[in-house]
């Protein structure tokens, strides 16, 4: 909106809206003289909107373009155009693209990692969240670890009000401060998250507080012997959109279900294809498999699973289940590892199925894996960071594992 002279922004929007030009006459030494004008288009443009996609929220009332605004300042002529921009922009992401990739080069010359996986954590540091965060500080160092992977659901009850809400730095950077920690945090939003302004933790703002926090919907982490790829399960859920219950969930950028699943799933597919990374590890928040509380995940086990078998993925990473677990499943070679124990847990559920069920913890705690070119090793962690369980993957013979308990 900065110049010297007219400007003409036309709007496109996707599903097939088409929207008028705004005319912008700006003129930073004189009155907003053309405002009744900007306001015609600029209520033109938001009822417009409103009709095509009556479910998505506002940022400003379609009344508030009245040309009525005609009579106000500048200053309020330009937030309105910056609200309708704002709408135009999340309707113009494309149907289906290729998923964003950020490049995590290992220090190390054998290009090995090491990182730490929690999930279901943000509680203001309440249900043992700072002493897990504590111990995660002490294996960090000791392990060197490149990232932290988080599983979803990073701020209870109901995700971030906003990016000013104070519980980002109650429940995240105030909590995790270990010089070990200080290092890019890879999350995915889990059906918490969803529950409040799930597009607060997609903003570049919140990087701006805590650079370290680096959450979108579908990602991948590339590096030299792996590749993450990170998805967004929780519109997988039925559930959610048809019973929701006293919940709300922030749909914004995922409406309508179907469309997003099959881009999602395609754009998974297609990178998946092309990689040829040494490792390929899946990231949700979901269970796939899992014998506590929420059990396995019948959306996911339809839809994602046949994608990451036809894949060669070789292990499924979640949270949900307030738990630690490795499970082996007796239809596929892929290896499912719970790490849902950040904070509140104890669910006192463990419901057997058929499936391999090498480890179940019920309790707090955390992860760390360790990645080079022939093995990947996991170890399970509890809130005092004693070791749990440790189980080592060989990638030369496949899948070769060494499984056993060692207590300090």
């Amino acid at each position: 909106l900065d110049g010297e002279r007219n400007a003409s922004v036309p709007l496109r929007a996707a599903r097939g809206v088409s929207l008028p030009p705004l005319p912008l006459p700006i003129n930073n030494r004189l009155a907003f003289r053309s405002a009744p004008r900007l306001c015609r288009s600029l209520y033109i443009s938001a009822r417009l909107l409103r009709s095509r996609s009556p479910s998505l929220p506002f940022p400003l009332r379609v009344e508030q373009c009245q040309p009525a605004m005609a009579r106000r300042s500048y200053a309020a002529a330009r937030a309105a155009v910056l609200g309708v921009l704002a709408v135009a922009a999340l309707l113009c992401a494309p149907a289906a693209a290729e998923l964003p990739r950020l490049a995590h080069h290992s220090p190390r010359n054998d290009g090995s990692l090491s990182l730490l996986v929690l999930g279901d954590f943000g509680r203001n540091g309440e249900y043992n969240q700072s002493r897990v965060a504590a111990q995660m500080g002490r294996v960090g160092e000791k392990l060197n670890i490149d990232f932290v992977i988080s599983t979803g659901d990073n701020f209870y009850e109901n995700g971030l009000k906003g990016v000013t809400d104070r519980q980002f730095e109650d429940s995240f950077s105030n909590i995790y401060t270990a010089p070990s920690l200080q290092k890019p945090w890879y999350l995915v939003l889990g059906n918490h998250d969803y529950r409040g302004n799930a597009l607060a933790q997609l903003s570049p703002v919140l990087r701006k507080i805590d650079s370290r926090f680096i959450c979108m919907r579908s990602f991948i982490v590339n590096s030299e012997l792996v590749d993450f790829f990170f998805v967004d399960t929780t519109p997988f859920q039925k559930k959610y959109w048809t019973h929701p219950g006293h919940h709300h969930y922030d749909w914004r950028g995922v409406a309508p279900r179907d469309k997003y699943l099959a881009n999602l799933l395609k754009d998974l597919d297609d990178a998946l294809r092309s990689s040829t990374a040494r490792w390929k590890i899946a990231v949700g928040h979901h269970t796939m498999r899992s014998v506590s509380e929420h059990g396995d995940t019948k959306e996911l086990l339809k839809l994602l699973l046949p994608v990451l078998k036809n894949n060669d993925v070789d292990f499924y990473i979640n949270g949900h289940d307030h738990c630690l677990e490795h499970i082996s499943s007796r239809d596929s070679p892929i290896q499912y590892i719970t790490s849902g124990g950040g904070s509140k847990a104890w669910r006192g559920i463990h419901d057997k199925n058929k499936d391999d069920v090498r480890f179940f913890y019920d309790g707090q705690g955390f992860m760390s894996l360790q990645l080079n070119e022939d093995q990947a090793q996991f170890i399970f962690y509890d809130v005092f960071g004693r070791i749990l369980y440790q189980w080592r993957s060989s990638k030369m013979n496949h899948l070769q594992p060494t499984t056993y308990v060692n207590e300090e």
